[in-house]
């Protein structure tokens, strides 16, 4: 595949889910202004965060069905910034260049627009699809007044984690990082590949067994081991999340190694985790074996997988259905990887049980 750059991956952080409802536009906005200040963007920059999110909730509490935004920090080791996600179930829009353009405000709005919206932002991605729904994602880093948008800052990857109704802690839980190359690594037990020596991405997700508290304590303790383990092979990060995981409830965890530079997926599973690896014309599912981390864990098995060109690794837990079809999302892949994770959970997503999906993308 050639030479590579290594990927970039955002820290994900401060979840807050805001659903559609009378006081959602000046809940969501209250919320932007105090977290664009905390992580320290100037008071132009925070109002301008609290505009648009703002305009956005109030979109999604006119007009739109069964809507929500999500509020959270974004991280690089250098700046914080802000994203909010939006996800709606309809009724979509037919032309979503006109909806952005100067002047279309849908009524009762602020009347900026989602022309103005975009603009504000630094990265804005947004997909609509008529009689289904609207996914739209917009990043606000720190820059002077009156400044061009800066494109934000493009992740190979993103996610989203919602509770089960009735709960402000969700059980699901997901993290990535790069892992940045080694000379040589040690094959796993029973045979497989060995790592590749380039910078690869490692993507975990885990949902903690049942629903609450008790649930997100083990899924936080499997993000924890996963980002101290010097493992570059995910049999060995399971086996270290297995042995962080035992004195809690356990739980279904999944880790993907994507190779960019060998063009290949390596992936390990216990317990029901969904993993499918996406094409322009293909669909492949990753199977996970049966388990629970942190209890029953036997035997692991990777699997190997050769990287398409345009294609996206998907990882959920069982709040969502298995039912969704890209090809019902027409464009799906042309979309930044939170946009597309939250068509997914708008399309798939059950109520009756945390959601947790990740997606990779843009890292071959």
């Amino acid at each position: 595949m050639g030479a590579m750059t290594t990927p970039t991956v955002l820290d994900h952080e401060d979840v807050e889910w805001f659903r559609a409802a009378p006081e959602m536009p000046s809940a969501a906005r209250g919320a932007a202004a105090t977290l664009a200040r905390r992580i320290g963007l100037d008071a132009y920059r925070s109002s301008e965060v609290a505009l648009a999110v703002t305009e956005a909730a109030t979109n999604l509490q006119r007009h739109a069905s069964d809507g929500a935004l999500l509020l959270r920090v974004l991280r690089t080791p250098e700046q914080a910034g802000v994203e909010f996600v939006t996800v709606d179930t309809g009724p979509g829009m037919a032309d979503v260049q006109a909806a952005l353009s100067d002047g279309a405000s849908s009524a009762g709005t602020l009347g900026i627009g989602l022309g103005a919206v975009a603009r504000l932002a630094d990265a804005f991605d947004i997909h609509s699809l008529p009689g289904r729904g609207t996914v739209m994602a917009a990043q606000f880093w720190a820059r002077e007044a009156g400044a061009a948008p800066t494109g934000g800052v493009p992740s190979v990857a993103s996610g989203l984690t919602r509770p089960i109704s009735g709960e402000t802690s969700c059980g699901d839980a997901w993290a990535v990082r790069v892992d940045e190359g080694a000379t040589e690594e040690s094959r796993p037990s029973g045979g497989g590949s060995a790592p590749s020596a380039e910078p690869a991405v490692l993507a975990m997700l885990c949902d903690g067994l049942g629903h609450g508290p008790l649930a997100a304590l083990a899924s936080e303790a499997a993000v924890a081991a996963f980002r101290r383990s010097t493992a570059r092979h995910p049999e060995g990060l399971l086996r270290d999340i297995n042995a962080a995981l035992r004195g809690t409830r356990g739980g279904a965890v999944a880790v993907a190694r994507i190779e960019p530079a060998h063009g290949r997926l390596l992936y390990c599973g216990i317990g029901n985790v969904s993993g499918v690896l996406l094409g322009p014309e293909s669909r492949n599912g990753l199977l996970s074996a049966p388990g629970i981390v942190g209890q029953q864990m036997r035997s692991l098995r990777t699997f190997e997988l050769p990287l398409k060109p345009g294609g996206a690794l998907v990882m959920h837990s069982d709040g969502l259905t298995e039912r969704w079809k890209a090809d019902d999302l027409p464009g799906l892949l042309r979309h930044s990887p939170a946009v597309m994770a939250g068509q997914l959970l708008r399309e798939a997503g059950v109520r009756r049980d945390d959601a947790g999906i990740l997606v990779v993308k843009g890292a071959w």
